[in-house]
């Protein structure tokens, strides 16, 4: 029925048979998915000069559809508008010169009724191309009313535009939309301060604008209104699109979680839950191996009991670079994406003319057929002992123009737990309550230097029922506006008072022989009485209830670097303990394990050392010794746990990250190029369960595994394995 409502289609200009186009689904085509394409052009993303119809000349529907069926392909999102052109007939902005009287969408439309392959159509609303340069009435404007070249104002008026442009592609009956994307921006200039934000900034606020950037009382209410207008115009194009067709899906692309901060005017939670699922991106070249869970994960906890969507790609730096990656390296990211829960989009950026590479997708399809032939194995509960909590308060207003110094320490907590293979999880502020805490056994705060009185209660209520709290650097020390006071909003929970915080990134940490648990829990016990660097935040703390154990070094200074005529950039050696370095503190049930230092922020340093990284997997294990699996297995391996409750199946899935060493690339040193994952690794894990089990099964062929009561050995020659335990 569809095929013949889909061929009898002449024009997308009537709004009536949109609906009645799309084949009926007993779900949502998000919620039986789990592999998708998402396929664009390559030439006009810095601009198109309409003369050159040798762009997209071949960039046709129907060839997609038929790659991305042979594939294996479940959905496909296809490009109908970017920033510089339409690639159907639009009457609302320029078509694509290079298609001539070709209409891709529609094409792409009626292939794909043949497969029963849900199309999605890519709407690209900021990268103002000619489009903007012809209606500058809808440009953001700086703070001295300059035009900030392809940016779109969203109270400006142009969201009826957005409107139009939808309207007319639910005329070709597709299943949905993914929009991209609603930033203000990466960077300076920060946007608007146009004249229809600031007369709906007054009305709401009963204030005039900033002029710019203040970090003050103005400057908190306008990372609000900033938040609310992108919010807002998600909303209601949802609700516009939704009126037309009520099962078109709607999705936005995401970019409220690390590396992206408050210039993107996105929150974690605020800008997630506006569509029906989330879309996020991943990608060795701009998140790191370790980002690809973390990005799945911080979805998952943006919008809990959701579907979340992560985009990959088939290129190895970028979106447009033309090159096609090795297939265990496809499969590595794509089977992590799954094992954490996601289900997986591969982005095709074709050539110049619009040509695919056929590479690609035999290497794509490859990945696929084995994505689907595991489906079983994916989407069961995940299992985290430990909640690995993110504050948006403290990222925008302690990060402020350097955010990345906040995220090195969410990142760092979270490469700790990963290379010793405990289970975790993201808590975010924005949503966080009672029933999240109790989830964890263990609960970290990896320098979350701002906390409400609302948070500090519930992680009282939490500890005080018998829940393990680790406090590290200058968490709960700053107030609302990322100022330290004098006090930390910790202190009594914590056992601790808060003195000051040095002005140095380079401190050490030493343990004497017997002086402290942390020293040798798990892993090679770090040798008495020496001074290891710990970079990151510290601060001077007095036990006031608490155990001290260890002592908090201050670095060297040379006289040039006291004179300031010298920076502290790289470490200096240890000079004098200025204070404890950790504290042990029993408040109720539970245990509040603080470092005055940041054994986080030094995980994910450019200076990182072992015993850093150690001493926070050390404190899991001292706040929770018997947890209820143990996992054996090199740092290059990650591993997830789901359980699947109903059937009494716990799943490990083995990830193995084996990749070359990579060079430094000419410029933008000491940075490193991501390298590619040619052979598949070979390894041994060892996996010990709290309780005996039934029996245990590895899902690959080549896997050589021994199982006896409480203990599974595992050797793994694969990028990915699901061991399968009953119980």
């Amino acid at each position: 029925m569809r095929a013949a409502l889909t061929l009898s289609l002449a024009l997308a200009g009537s709004v009536a048979f949109g609906p009645a186009l799309r084949a009926a689904a007993e779900t949502p085509w998000f919620e039986r998915s789990l592999v998708g394409m998402e396929v664009g052009p390559t030439g006009a993303q810095f601009g198109s000069d309409p003369t050159d119809t040798g762009y997209a000349a071949r960039f046709d529907g129907r060839d997609i559809v038929e790659r991305c069926a042979r594939a294996h392909c479940e959905y496909l999102v296809i490009w109908a508008r970017d920033g510089e052109y339409a690639y159907y007939d639009s009457r609302v902005v320029a078509k694509c010169p290079g298609l001539g009287s070709r209409d891709v969408l529609k094409e792409t439309v009626e292939a794909a009724a043949a497969h029963a392959l849900p199309v999605i159509a890519y709407c690209v609303v900021q990268q103002g191309g000619r489009y903007l340069e012809q209606h500058p009435e809808f440009a953001m404007r700086d703070a001295h009313g300059a035009v900030i070249p392809g940016r779109f104002c969203y109270n400006s008026g142009y969201l009826d535009v957005v409107k139009r442009l939808a309207t007319e592609m639910l005329a070709y009956g597709i299943a949905g939309f993914h929009i991209d994307m609603l930033d203000q921006g990466f960077g300076p200039p920060y946007g608007c301060f146009c004249a229809h934000c600031a007369k709906r900034f007054e009305s709401e606020y009963a204030a005039p604008m900033p002029k710019g950037v203040t970090w003050d009382d103005a400057w908190d209410r306008m990372l609000e209104f900033r938040a609310r207008t992108s919010a807002r115009f998600e909303r209601e194009l949802r609700d516009h699109i939704k009126a037309v067709d009520p099962r078109a899906s709607v999705d936005f692309n995401y970019h409220g979680n690390p590396p992206f901060s408050w210039e993107v005017g996105q929150l974690p939670v605020l800008h997630a839950v506006n569509g029906d699922f989330v879309t996020g991106e991943t990608g060795v070249w701009g998140f790191s191996a370790l980002g690809v869970g973390l990005n799945a994960e911080f979805y998952r906890a943006a919008t809990p009991g959701l579907p979340f969507q992560v985009a990959m790609q088939r290129g190895v730096r970028m979106y447009h670079d033309q090159t096609t990656r090795p297939l265990a390296d496809i499969r590595w990211e794509l089977l992590t994406l799954l094992a954490h829960g996601a289900f997986a989009t591969v982005v095709d950026k074709t050539g110049y003319d619009g040509r695919l590479d056929p590479v690609a997708y035999d290497r794509i399809g490859a990945a696929f057929a084995e994505a689907r032939a595991k489906r079983a194995h994916f989407g069961q509960a995940p299992v985290a002992e430990v909640g690995i909590w993110f504050g948006s308060r403290t990222r925008d207003w302690r990060g402020r123009e350097t955010p990345g110094e906040y995220f090195q320490c969410f990142q760092g907590a979270h490469k700790a737990l990963v290379y010793a293979h405990i289970p975790w999880a993201v808590i975010l502020d924005e949503n966080v309550t009672a029933e999240t805490l109790a989830r964890f056994r263990v609960v970290c705060l990896p320098n979350v230097a701002i906390l409400s009185e609302r948070e500090v209660a519930l992680l009282r209520a939490y500890v005080e029922k018998g829940g393990a709290l680790i406090v590290t650097g200058l968490s709960g020390c700053a107030d609302r506006m990322g100022n330290l006071q004098a006090h930390s909003a910790l202190e009594d929970l914590a056992g601790v008072r808060f003195e000051r915080a040095l002005d140095s990134l380079d401190n050490h940490v030493r343990f004497g022989a017997e002086e402290s648990p942390l020293a040798a829990v798990r892993g090679p016990a770090i040798p008495a009485g020496w001074p290891f660097l710990v970079k990151g935040p510290a601060a001077v703390m007095e036990a006031a209830g608490a155990a001290p154990y260890g002592e908090l070094m201050k670095p060297h200074r040379t006289v040039r670097q006291r004179q300031g005529k010298e920076g502290t950039e790289w470490p200096m050696s240890a000079d004098a303990p200025v204070g404890p370095a950790v504290f042990l503190n029993a408040a109720g049930k539970g245990k509040v394990l603080t470092f005055a230092c940041s054994p986080d922020y030094a995980a994910a340093s450019e200076h990182a050392v072992v015993e850093a990284r150690q001493i926070l997997v050390n404190a899991v294990r001292i706040l929770n010794p018997a947890p209820r699996i143990r996992i054996d297995a090199p740092a290059n391996v990650e591993a997830v746990v789901t359980d699947d409750a109903a059937a009494r199946t716990l799943r490990i899935h083995l990830l193995g990250y084996n990749s070359p060493p990579a060079a430094t690339p000419a410029r933008n040193r000491p940075f490193v190029l991501p390298s590619l994952i040619e052979d598949a690794p070979m390894y041994r894990a060892a996996i010990e369960l709290a309780h005996p089990f039934a029996r245990a099964s590895a899902l690959g062929a080549g896997t050589v595994l021994t199982a006896r009561e409480k203990r599974i050995e595992a050797v793994v020659s694969d990028v990915h394995e699901v061991i399968v335990v009953a119980y």
